[in-house]
C-alpha cells in the first residue's frame, strides 16, 4: 500500500498485534462493565489477563526505536512540536469529545463523568479511560528529548534513569502513594529508553533476517507461555489486571520484555513472508483507533444491546472488537476525504489524501 512507503514494515505490524490486544481488553471491559453475565465465559476472561501483561510496553518500546532519527532529522524544537502536534493534540481533542460525549450520556454509558473531569486528560488521565497513554507518551519523549539533547545524556545512561524511575514508583506503589501522570511517566520511561538503545540494531536491515529466525520463535513461545501463565495465575488469585504489575515490579520486566519479544519476532517474521497484511493497515492507524475507540465500542454496544437485545457473550465480543477496530479506520478516512485532518492533528498532511488510505 501506498501508506507504507517509506516505513519499517515490522513496526507497522508489531503496532497492529499491539493495538488488536489493546482492543480486545477494551471489548473486554466494555461489557464487562454492563453487567453482563462474563462470569458464564471463564476463557474470555482468561484470555484478557493472559495478553495484558506487555501491550503497553510495546508501543513505548517502538516510539523510542525513532528517537534518535527524529532528533537528527528536526531538532530537539521540532521533535517536541512534531509530537505536540501529532500525540498531545489528538489526545485533548477527542478525549474532549469522548468526555462530553460521556457526560451528555451519563446513565446511559458504563462510567459517569463530570464537567472537572476535563482537567484529569492532563493531569490523572487514568481517570479518564484510554488517553493515559498518548500523555504519558509525550511527556516520557519530551523529557528523554531534553536530557538526550540539553544534558547530553548517553543513550545506555538513559536506560540507567529509566531503571531508577522504574524502581522509583514500585517504592511509590508500596507506600501506597499516587502522584497521578507522574506513575505512567515513572514507569515506562525504561520501556522507552530501551527503545533507543536497540534502534540501531533493529533498524539495520542487515539483520531482518536474524530477528524473523523461527528458532527464535520456537524458544520465545514455550517462555511466553510459561510467564503469562503464572502471570495470569497470580492477577486472577489476587483479583487484579494490575497486581503482578503494581506488587511484582521485576516479574513484570520480564512478563513486559519477553512479550515484546516475541511480537517482535513475530512482526519481521510476518514482514518477511508478506503475511497478515492488513496487520500493518491496522498498525498504521493505531493512533486514531486509540483515539476513537472507546466511541465507536460504546455506541455499537448500545446498539446491540438496546435495540438488538443480544445478548451472545461471544458473539457480542466479535462484533464490538471489530467495530473497535474498523469503524475508527473509516472515520478517519471519511473525515481526511473531507479535509478534517485537524480533529487528528496541527501538522497538516503534506502528501496527498489517497497515500493515507
Amino acid at each position: 500500500m501506498d501508506h507504507q512507503a517509506g516505513r519499517y514494515e515490522w513496526v507497522d505490524y508489531d503496532r497492529g498485534i499491539s493495538i488488536i490486544l489493546v482492543s480486545f481488553r477494551h471489548t473486554f471491559e466494555s461489557l464487562y462493565n454492563s453487567g453482563l453475565r462474563m462470569y458464564e465465559y471463564p476463557w474470555i476472561e482468561y484470555m484478557n489477563v493472559f495478553l495484558f501483561g506487555f501491550r503497553m510496553p510495546l508501543f513505548f518500546i517502538a516510539s523510542g526505536i525513532f528517537l534518535s532519527g527524529s532528533l537528527e532529522k528536526k531538532g530537539l524544537d521540532g521533535y517536541n512540536k512534531s509530537r505536540l502536534k501529532t500525540i498531545l493534540y489528538p489526545m485533548m481533542i477527542w478525549g474532549l469529545i469522548q468526555l462530553t460525549l460521556q457526560i451528555m450520556m451519563n446513565g446511559q454509558t458504563n462510567v459517569s463523568y463530570k464537567p472537572s473531569d476535563y482537567l484529569s486528560l492532563i493531569f490523572d488521565p487514568r481517570e479518564t479511560g484510554q488517553f493515559w497513554y498518548l500523555n504519558a507518551l509525550f511527556f516520557v519523549g519530551a523529557l528523554y528529548a531534553i536530557l538526550k539533547v540539553k544534558m547530553n545524556i548517553s543513550s545506555p545512561k538513559q536506560l540507567m534513569i529509566g531503571l531508577v524511575m522504574y524502581g522509583m514508583v514500585a517504592l511509590i506503589r508500596s507506600e501506597g502513594l499516587y502522584l497521578g501522570f507522574v506513575m505512567d511517566i515513572l514507569q515506562f520511561y525504561l520501556f522507552f529508553a530501551i527503545g533507543d538503545n536497540v534502534s540501531a540494531m533493529l533498524k539495520n536491515k542487515n539483520n531482518f533476517n536474524t530477528y524473523a529466525s523461527p528458532f527464535i520463535l520456537l524458544l520465545l513461545v514455550p517462555l511466553f507461555i510459561l510467564i503469562q501463565y503464572n502471570f495470569t495465575a497470580i492477577n486472577i488469585a489476587m483479583k487484579s489486571n494490575y497486581y503482578v504489575e503494581h506488587n511484582m515490579p521485576l516479574f513484570y520486566l520480564i512478563v513486559a520484555l519477553v512479550g515484546c519479544a516475541l511480537s517482535m519476532n513475530i512482526s519481521f517474521i510476518l514482514s518477511k513472508l508478506k503475511q497478515l497484511k492488513f496487520l500493518t493497515t491496522i498498525g498504521y492507524h493505531s493512533i486514531h483507533i486509540y483515539c476513537m475507540q472507546i466511541i465507536a465500542m460504546a455506541g455499537t454496544r448500545i446498539i446491540l444491546l438496546k435495540y438488538f437485545k443480544m445478548d451472545d457473550v461471544p458473539l457480542l465480543t466479535s462484533l464490538i472488537l471489530f467495530a473497535g477496530i474498523l469503524l475508527p479506520i473509516l472515520a478517519y478516512k471519511m473525515l481526511l476525504r473531507m479535509n478534517v485532518w485537524w480533529l487528528f492533528t496541527l501538522q497538516k498532511p503534506s502528501t496527498p489524501i489517497k497515500q493515507h488510505i
